[in-house]
């Protein structure tokens, strides 16, 4: 018997985001919560413990920062979801309700891409729009003024204590999925760049929080892996940073510039360290197993962490051994624990995660194929995940080929094969999931939401006769269509995953597309859709719904008036149920 009320108390149940605070003003923080039953922007004063909420809007805020000086609440205004509109900021200490204003009014509503504030007032704003990729410089009182446009991608990478550097990511190079980084003034004058040829990227984590100091702290690929170096472009010296562990490496800094916060990601999991810039210690930071969702030093070094894992809802913690922050009402169920498994596949070992319900085998299997392509599965909690559980099915989730946390090449291996690379992993776990007695190959769902539902539509039409049940949410559907109406960012990602536009490559696409493969489609679908998605928009969509319907091939839409996903928890409640309903459905299970 399934306990309805179990699976939706973990969406139900608040949840807050690892707070961030103003580097001059560090009892003031702001965090993204859903306390209110949708995702908006609070503010939080250490000293005096009040909160307040900054933002109210019916599809819910995630996108905000707070400035050095603790001044000022900056947070991302677009409409319904759809990533379109501009900064607006209210000052952090205004009274619930205050009235945000554009915090830039001579910037146009575009595409966020990046944003760096400074003390004085100084803001580094990064803009894409059908002109292409900008950075403009805005000092109070003052019109923008263009600090750097190009055709191709780029964003706003970090800026210095002194506010005298600007550090700006960008692929004038044409491969916006490895990257370059420049070093500018503010008059626009370059101090240096950095590259490392064709497929490998170099990405900017911030400059050093000390006055003067012209450090920036870079993530590499150089070794085949991500890794880290500093970068001083005023003096032209790279330091790397070498390492003793296995998996991938990122960091943040200490307040002081002496050290670094490591965080450290191994086959799904992640730990911590402290690394000393002067003696090259590494110290380990004790942390439970699972996955950070992120972690961030206090100026009196404890270390705040936000942890999760499968079967372990979310908590803010610190090294102190505080909790940080608790939401208001009842936590989330906890859910299972998951089981790895490595499957050997056409490219190499697969990692996958099992999460098993309770009962005999073979379970019938949801296959959970997540997004990006540039992410993956980790052992943390997800709610959608525990929902399956509890309705009796086996959850199988796979970090095919194309996932990060594996090495550059695992993860580039996709490139000019796109979709089809990613769909010989998971049929190969697929596969081994049957033979192993796990699932049963008469009850097994195809599923995933943006580059996962794109992969659930090209698997089903690809590999029609090995899936019983296709979930897809905010998906591609037809790439030629998905690439003229996408953001602009998505088309630079696109030419560099395709190696060039569909005008230029035009088989390439249309091999990758779940369109082309439409008429040999088996299983009932269900495309999940958001009116205001910029990233998988709605017109493309419609195109492969209307050719299942002209093939009269069994299917169902949901259609939300948001963008690519919802931040309202009873509307992911409503898709949860109905997802999980027409998989029963058609499954023939009570």
């Amino acid at each position: 018997m399934v306990d309805e009320e179990r699976w939706r108390a973990r969406f139900r149940a608040a949840r807050m985001s690892l707070p961030r605070w103003a580097r001059d003003a560090p009892s003031r923080s702001i965090y993204q919560s859903n306390v209110t039953g949708t995702w908006e922007i609070y503010t939080w004063d250490r000293e005096s413990g009040e909160r307040r909420q900054v933002t109210d809007r019916p599809n819910g805020t995630w996108t905000g920062a707070v400035d050095p000086s603790g001044a000022w609440v900056w947070w991302f205004a677009d409409t319904d979801g759809d990533e379109f509109g501009v900064w607006k900021r209210v000052a952090f200490d205004a009274p619930e309700g205050a009235e945000s204003v554009p915090a830039v009014p001579g910037l146009e509503p575009s595409y966020p891409s990046g944003l760096a504030l400074g003390a004085s007032g100084l803001a580094v704003v990064g803009r894409t729009n059908e002109s292409g990729n900008s950075v403009h410089l805005c000092r109070p009182g003052d019109e923008p003024e263009v600090l750097y446009h190009h055709a191709e991608d780029a964003h706003v990478a970090g800026l210095s204590r002194d506010e005298a550097l600007i550090a700006i990511g960008h692929s004038e190079h044409g491969d916006s999925r490895h990257m370059a980084l420049r070093v500018v003034r503010a008059d626009g004058s370059t101090v240096g760049d950095l590259w490392d040829g064709p497929g490998k990227g170099v990405y900017g984590s911030g400059f050093a929080p000390v006055e003067g100091d012209a450090r920036l702290l870079v993530g590499h690929e150089r070794r085949g892996r991500d890794e880290l170096l500093i970068w001083d472009a005023v003096a032209g010296v790279e330091q790397e940073i070498v390492l003793d562990l296995p998996g991938e490496i990122g960091a943040s800094w200490y307040p002081d510039g002496s050290a670094l916060l490591i965080s450290h990601s191994h086959e799904a999991r992640d730990e911590l360290y402290r690394y000393d810039l002067g003696t090259g210690a590494l110290e380990p930071i004790e942390t439970p197993r699972g996955v950070i969702g992120g972690a961030a030093v206090r100026p009196d070094g404890t270390v705040e962490f936000s942890w999760s894992s499968a079967a372990e809802p979310p908590v803010i913690r610190s090294t102190s051994g505080a909790v940080v922050l608790t939401p208001p009402g009842p936590t989330a169920p906890p859910s299972v624990p998951v089981e790895d498994v490595w499957v050997d596949g056409p490219g190499g070992r697969i990692h996958a995660l099992i999460s098993k319900p309770e009962g005999d085998r073979p379970f019938p299997a949801v296959f959970d194929i997540h997004g990006g392509p540039t992410a993956q599965d980790e052992d943390s909690f997800v709610a959608a995940v525990a929902a399956w559980v509890d309705h009796g099915f086996a959850v199988v989730r796979v970090n095919y080929r194309g996932s990060t946390g594996y090495g550059s090449t695992w993860r580039d291996a996709i490139e000019g094969r796109v979709g089809l690379t990613e769909l010989e992993d998971v049929k190969a776990v697929r596969d081994w999931a049957v033979s192993s007695g796990l699932a049963d190959p008469e009850r097994l769902v195809l599923t995933g939401g943006s580059w996962g539902g794109y992969l659930t539509l090209l698997g089903i039409g690809t590999q029609p006769d090995d899936w019983s049940v296709a979930v897809a949410g905010v998906p591609v559907a037809d790439y030629v269509a998905a690439y003229e109406d996408e953001m602009e960012g998505l088309q630079a990602f696109d030419r560099s995953l395709f190696g060039g536009s569909p005008d230029e490559v035009p088989d390439r696409y249309r091999e990758s597309s779940p369109i082309t493969y439409v008429s040999q489609v088996k299983a009932p679908v269900l495309v999940l859709a958001g009116e205001n998605d910029p990233r998988c928009p709605i017109r493309q969509i419609d195109n492969y719904l209307g050719r299942l319907t002209d093939l009269g091939l069994p299917h169902e839409v949901y259609r939300y008036d948001a963008g690519h996903g919802s931040l309202v928890v009873e509307e992911r409640i409503k898709q949860m149920a109905t997802e999980i309903a027409f998989a029963r459905k058609h499954l023939n299970m009570p």
